[in-house]
């Protein structure tokens, strides 16, 4: 495995899709020196975007916190969620007067609001009465009790039949060096073998996320899949899905993927990223 420098990598394409976690930003904040690769990309004309599966905030929030953070390049526009198809999806399937209910934060339950719908956090609904609930969503795995709330999605799911969306397809992420906690992603994946039923996901790697950022980077320029890079810390999501979708990838190593072990993993899941590179940075 051959580790290469970011710079001379992304100075070969037009634009970028970036995943968040672990390669813009981590557990204590945004990475070191991270704004050195949005002035490079500028300087180059080089089209950015960020391609995240966090659902747990608007668009709106995810950019503002990397204002507050100093990160004045990403703005609103350039943010790219599993929760906008989610909730384009509730848009068009959902009848207007029924409800939503939702495992989640109260901030994560903005993408079902937007589009006029009511929505319920779990932890309200009442298992006796559940005629106006038509849908069930796993927006966010903070904001409810674990233990009730989760046995209580379990019990409302085998109640009644329902269309269920999973706006964030991530099994973990990480919160410090080495450790990693449970993504909403993987209460889906439990909640579902449990009641035996299947749900309906949004976000990475399925290439519906990619065609989002692909006619969103149309909107700015006109370039060719094979001309954008994608940069992620993690196999079965980012890279994965790029490739699927016939970008070229970048794995970087300040995520999930820790530098010890992504050999080993590379070889043992034969997903096989462009180029491999310490961080996202531009040295």
């Amino acid at each position: 495995m051959r580790i290469k420098s970011f710079r001379s990598v992304v100075k070969n394409y037009r634009a970028v899709f970036f995943d968040a976690f672990g390669v813009l930003k981590n557990h204590k904040g945004l990475i070191p020196q991270i704004e050195k690769t949005f002035e490079y990309l500028e300087q180059k004309g080089i089209y950015y975007y960020v391609l995240t599966n966090d659902s747990s905030r608007s668009p709106e929030e995810l950019a503002r916190w990397y204002q507050e953070k100093g990160l004045k390049y990403i703005t609103t526009d350039k943010i790219l969620s599993s929760g906008m198809l989610a909730m384009e999806y509730f848009k068009t399937k959902i009848s207007n007067g029924n409800a939503v209910a939702y495992l989640g934060t109260k901030d994560s339950a903005h993408y079902i609001e937007t589009v006029g719908l009511k929505t319920i956090p779990v932890a309200e609904v009442d298992l006796n009465y559940l005629d106006e609930i038509e849908s069930f969503a796993f927006l966010d795995d903070e904001g409810f009790n674990w233990n009730d709330d989760i046995n209580k999605t379990v019990n409302l799911l085998r109640k009644k039949n329902m269309t269920v969306v999973v706006a964030n397809t991530d099994i973990n992420y990480p919160v410090s060096k080495n450790d990693i906690s449970v993504a909403v992603g993987s209460l889906a994946d439990m909640v579902e073998k449990i009641i035996g039923k299947n749900f309906i996901r949004f976000g990475k790697p399925d290439a519906q996320m990619f065609l989002l950022a692909y006619e969103r980077a149309l909107q700015d320029t006109q370039l060719r899949r094979n001309e954008i890079l994608m940069v992620g810390d993690t196999l079965y999501t980012d890279i994965i899905g790029g490739n699927k979708f016939g970008l070229d990838t970048a794995l970087v190593l300040s995520g999930n993927t820790l530098p010890e072990m992504a050999n080993i993993k590379i070889s043992s899941s034969g997903i096989i990223p462009t180029y491999v590179c310490n961080s996202a940075i531009v040295e």
